[in-house]
C-alpha cells in the first residue's frame, strides 16, 4: 500500500497516543496550587528572522537552519510555564514578577536566578536518553551551545520538583498534538505565505473549538509582520490528557499580530 502523507499522519497520531498512555504524568510536588500553564511554541523561522533583523547574536540552530520537507517541523518548543501559585500570590508575589523571575522569585521560591544571556550556567536537567532525543527534535535550543532546556527547567520547573522527563515529555507531546491538528496542517500549507488572523483562528477552532482561539496569544515582529511565537493557556488540571475543547483557558491578551502576518520561511 502506498503510504500517503494523510496515512502517515494517522499512523504518527496513533503512535503518539500509544506513547502518551505510557508517559510519566506531569505533577507538581510543591507549589502545585496554580490553575494554568502557558505552552510557548515558536515559529522557528520567524524567531531566527527577528534575531537577524535586530542584529542580535544568532544561536547555532539559526545559523544552520535548513528547509524541511514537513513544514510543521518549524513549529518548535520554547517552554511550558506554570502560572502563579495561589500560595505565592498570598505572600505578595504578583503576575509580573512571577513571569520575570519564575523559580527565583522572592520571598519564595527564592531559587538561584539564571539569566537568559547565561543559560548554560544552569544545571543540566537529568533527562533519559529517550526524552533527550525527542526533545532535541522539537526544541532546537536544547543542549549544545544554547542550553535552552537548562534555562527553562531552572526558571519554570525546578521549584515545582517536576521530574525532568515528565516536564519535557509533556512539551514534546503537546508540540506533537499541535502539529497533528488542523492548525498544524494550516501552518504547513501556508508556509512562507501571508495569512489572515481570521484564517489562523478558523484553523484553531477546527482543531479544538472556540475556547482554543481565546486561549492563544500571538507574537509578531517586523514590518510587514511575521509570526515568531504563540503562547497557549492550558488548564493545569488537564495537562496530562490529550488536548480537547476543555483543555484551554482564555487569556486577556491576544498578542500583537495584526489582521495579516506572514509565516516566515527559511532564509533572511
Amino acid at each position: 500500500m502506498k503510504l500517503t502523507w494523510q496515512n502517515a499522519l494517522i499512523l504518527t497520531s496513533l503512535l503518539t497516543t500509544s506513547q502518551l498512555l505510557q508517559a510519566e504524568p506531569l505533577t507538581a510536588k510543591q507549589y502545585g496550587d496554580f490553575d494554568r500553564y502557558i505552552l510557548a511554541l515558536s515559529w522557528q523561522t520567524g524567531f531566527c528572522q527577528s534575531l537577524y533583523e535586530r542584529n542580535r547574536k544568532q544561536p547555532a540552530e539559526c545559523k544552520t537552519q535548513q528547509e524541511q520537507s514537513d513544514k510543521r517541523a518549524f513549529l518548535t518548543v520554547h517552554g511550558l510555564w506554570p502560572g502563579l501559585p495561589k500560595s505565592l500570590a498570598a505572600r505578595g508575589v504578583d503576575e509580573k514578577r512571577w513571569m520575570r523571575y519564575g523559580c527565583a522569585t522572592r520571598p519564595a521560591p527564592n531559587m538561584a536566578e539564571v539569566r537568559g544571556s547565561q543559560k548554560c550556567q544552569a544545571p543540566a536537567p537529568a533527562l533519559s536518553a529517550d526524552i533527550a532525543r525527542k526533545l532535541a527534535d522539537v526544541m532546537p535550543g536544547a543542549g549544545g551551545q544554547s542550553c535552552l532546556d537548562r534555562y527553562e527547567f531552572a526558571k519554570h520547573g525546578a521549584c515545582f520538583a517536576f521530574t525532568p522527563d515528565a516536564y519535557f515529555g509533556a512539551m514534546v507531546r503537546l508540540n506533537s498534538e499541535f502539529k497533528q491538528s488542523a492548525i498544524g496542517e494550516f501552518l504547513a500549507v501556508n508556509y512562507g505565505k501571508v495569512v489572515t488572523r481570521q484564517a489562523f483562528h478558523n484553523a484553531l477552532e477546527k482543531s479544538w473549538g472556540e475556547k482554543a482561539v481565546k486561549a492563544v496569544k500571538l507574537t509578531c515582529n517586523g514590518n510587514p509582520a511575521y509570526l515568531t511565537e504563540m503562547q497557549i493557556s492550558l488548564v493545569a488540571a488537564k495537562i496530562n490528557a490529550p488536548l480537547n475543547a476543555s483543555s484551554f483557558a482564555a487569556q486577556h491578551n491576544s498578542g500583537n499580530c495584526a489582521q495579516q502576518f506572514r509565516l516566515d520561511a527559511v532564509g533572511y
